[in-house]
């Protein structure tokens, strides 16, 4: 797992980095914002926690970069940042963040936050992966639908082709299905005058 951290102050890098320290996890780091939608775009970290003020491409712009991308996997996005006025926390959020902490910030929350980003980030990726089974099992399950040509003596169905074939085998062939084989009542009576099994 990789983490991104972003931030044009080097003291406070290191503190979000070492605040990370315990966390299973590669840290990268930024100093501003242009080498961390280089770093993202390379090294494809899945959570990014930036800072907002940073010279050239600001935190919001990173946040809009990362979001506009035609990323694979989605990126956990954490503004850390001195902006904590009711608009800045909005803006933050409508460039694409996903969560807002303030400077000065505690340690422990800021591990929090993060554990909270990768256990979404995990949910995410199970159910990706769960949507793509799934559609998997579509793609392989040919639906029978619409109207089916039989004969009405023999009961074999005509495909797409005029090929002629037994129920058995035009079903089985596209559903994912497997016959067992008896005898109605009725078929019973008819065929044996209701003797077999007395």
């Amino acid at each position: 797992m990789k983490l991104l951290v972003a931030d044009d102050d080097p003291s406070m890098r290191q503190v979000v980095r070492r605040a990370l320290r315990g966390l299973d996890a590669e840290v990268l780091v930024a100093s501003d914002g242009a080498e961390a939608a280089a770093l993202w775009r390379w090294e494809h970290p899945q959570l990014v926690i930036t800072d907002w003020l940073m010279p050239g491409t600001d935190g919001t712009e990173l946040c809009r970069l990362i979001r506009e991308a035609d990323a694979r996997e989605y990126t956990y996005i954490i503004m850390l940042t001195a902006c904590e006025s009711p608009s800045e926390i909005v803006c933050g959020l409508e460039a694409g963040a996903d969560d807002y902490i303030v400077k000065p910030f505690h340690r422990d929350e800021l591990v929090l936050r993060v554990k909270a980003g990768l256990r979404v980030l995990s949910l995410e990726a199970a159910l990706s992966e769960r949507i793509a089974e799934l559609q998997d099992a579509l793609d392989r399950v040919k639906v029978l639908e619409g109207l089916l040509p039989i004969c009405s003596y023999c009961k074999q169905i005509r495909d797409s082709g005029g090929h002629w074939h037994a129920v058995e085998d035009y079903i089985g062939s596209r559903a994912d299905v497997d016959f067992t084989h008896g005898i109605c009542p009725t078929c019973l009576h008819r065929v044996s005058g209701g003797r077999l099994g007395a």
